[in-house]
């Protein structure tokens, strides 16, 4: 848990460093050239600048230990950060929607800059490093709001490419190109945010476990033959992991102390065996 929250404070530290260089050489070089592409894509290090500074504040709450007013801890706050970072991307997206059509209407020009080249080149390095690094926290340590941030990397990498390749067309004199790639930039922040905000929505509202994870429980229950039926399987979000509690039915002759030590056996065995569960509560039953 510990080593989940340095990690996720350290990725989020270095979003927000990296991206506040990137908004200042970005914005600098779109506003000198009037590039859309280019200032597009600045726009789109300042909504990163915001995520990171949300994972940094959603991070830092939701590792806070349970007290007597959140039994199950703060663990939530981790989502309910994603889904504020997911409705920043898509505000944020529907502006430079905006801005990129009335570009390609009234067909805005730019100039070209060999500094457009090197922005880019600079973005696309940074942007894959921070990919690379945020991914492997995220993987690792299933954190919706790392991966948020090494979505919004990965993209940019994408991104910043296009935009690369509006600056160079300009050099053909090729100009509605520029619109276009901030349209699609456009569209492809407001699907992330997009799909960021379903996850996070669907956690806050208790969305269930899996049905892998909820497998690897049912092949634990199944290996303890003194278990003769389930029923009640319940689940709910605690942060990135999940309480679940059900009900086993046992024969009815075994002692009190007997058949809850059946219960007390599963519940150890599966907190340890099931990264995806926080904890388990059984109820026995009589059959």
């Amino acid at each position: 848990m510990e080593d989940r929250y340095k990690l996720t404070k350290r990725a989020s530290i270095f979003g927000i460093v990296g991206n506040m260089f990137l908004l200042i050489i970005k914005a600098t070089i779109g506003f000198i050239t009037g590039s859309q592409a280019m200032i597009a894509d600045s726009a789109n290090s300042a909504g990163d600048i915001f995520s990171s500074l949300m994972t940094f504040i959603g991070n830092k709450i939701s590792n806070k230990p349970r007290d007597e007013c959140h039994n199950l801890g703060h663990g939530k706050a981790e989502y309910i950060f994603s889904l504020l970072i997911s409705i920043s991307m898509i505000i944020v997206s529907f502006k430079l929607l905006y801005d990129s059509i009335c570009s390609l209407i009234f067909k805005d020009d730019f100039k070209f800059s060999w500094w457009l080249i090197v922005v880019c080149v600079i973005t696309i390095i940074t942007k894959l490093l921070l990919f690379i690094y945020t991914n492997s926290i995220a993987k690792k340590y299933n954190n919706l709001l790392v991966e948020a941030n090494s979505k919004d990397h990965r993209n940019d990498c994408f991104v910043t490419t296009f935009t690369l390749i509006a600056a160079l067309l300009r050099l053909a004199n090729i100009l509605w190109f520029d619109g276009v790639v901030g349209i699609c930039i456009s569209i492809w922040i407001c699907i992330t945010g997009i799909k960021i905000f379903k996850e996070s929505y669907d956690i806050l509202m208790d969305r269930a476990i899996n049905e892998e994870g909820k497998n690897k429980v049912l092949d634990i229950i199944n290996k303890y033959p003194e278990v003769k039926k389930i029923q009640h399987f319940n689940s709910t979000p605690v942060g990135y992991k999940y309480q679940i509690s059900f009900t086993i039915y046992v024969d009815g002759n075994l002692s009190t102390f007997e058949s809850h030590e059946i219960a007390n056996r599963l519940e150890k065995e599966i907190d340890e065996k099931v990264e995806e569960i926080y904890l388990t509560v059984i109820h026995v039953n009589p059959i």
